[in-house]
């Protein structure tokens, strides 16, 4: 399956601490391939259970404008799943859609715009209200214009207000308006998920490696406890 988009996974327990440990994860992803980043990068469930995303990348335009550093892996690997089964005019629709900020407040929210991209008219290469006018007035006659007026006929002005009427948008890939308000929630949470989609997953630690984890916290706990030790011995004196 094609990559749609990136993200940089960072072990934000080591963020804290002053060191940035992270690396790369492409999506749409595996359980498998989870289990070993978080692995390398140390987020092994014991001493560093927390994660948060650095940066993301990928070839839908506007995505990761609506995207944020504390998502859900399994929520964005859905994602990825459905713009997986998107064609190319769908794709197109939704980054039209994204880039007028309709629907895509959360990733719950894209999830769903994802599903419900008939509700949109899309028109490639509209980038200015003359076409749009000569579109609506040309070729789909939603204006009756007596052909020897159509000489002087303003189609500027007809394209912005159909523009302005009906909430329309220009975005970089051309026009796209919402046609229909039966805009479906079909997704509500991490509980919608289907199991084939859901990747979040700690490491499978030997009895060995599970040890090791833990005397390193007990050996941490000793050391911050003896270190509040000498600072309240400093205070008393």
């Amino acid at each position: 399956m094609a990559t749609l988009f990136e993200a940089y996974v960072t072990n934000a327990g080591k963020y804290s601490e002053g060191q940035l440990v992270g690396e790369t994860l492409k999506f749409p992803t595996t359980a498998q391939e989870v289990e070993a980043l978080l692995k390398r990068i140390g987020v092994d469930g014991v001493r560093y259970q927390e994660i948060f995303i650095t940066s993301f990348d990928g070839d839908v335009l506007g995505l990761y404008d609506h995207l944020s550093e504390y998502e859900n892996l399994d929520e964005l690997n859905h994602l990825a799943c459905l713009l997986s089964e998107l064609t190319s005019s769908e794709l197109e629709t939704l980054e039209a859609v994204l880039d007028s900020g309709d629907h895509c407040s959360s990733v719950r929210d894209i999830i769903n715009l994802t599903q419900n991209l008939d509700c949109y008219g899309f028109y490639p290469g509209v980038s200015d209200e003359e076409t749009l006018g000569r579109i609506y007035v040309d070729d789909l006659e939603m204006l009756d214009v007596p052909d020897q007026v159509k000489p002087y006929f303003d189609y500027e002005a007809y394209g912005r207000d159909a523009c302005i009427h009906e909430n329309g948008h220009f975005a970089p890939g051309g026009y796209v308006v919402k046609e229909s308000n039966h805009f479906v929630e079909v997704y509500h949470g991490l509980q919608d998920i289907p199991k084939e989609h859901k990747v979040f997953s700690f490491p499978k630690l030997s009895i060995r490696e599970q040890m090791a984890a833990y005397q390193e916290i007990i050996d941490g706990s000793s050391l911050e406890g003896y270190r509040q030790m000498q600072k309240k011995d400093r205070g008393d004196r």
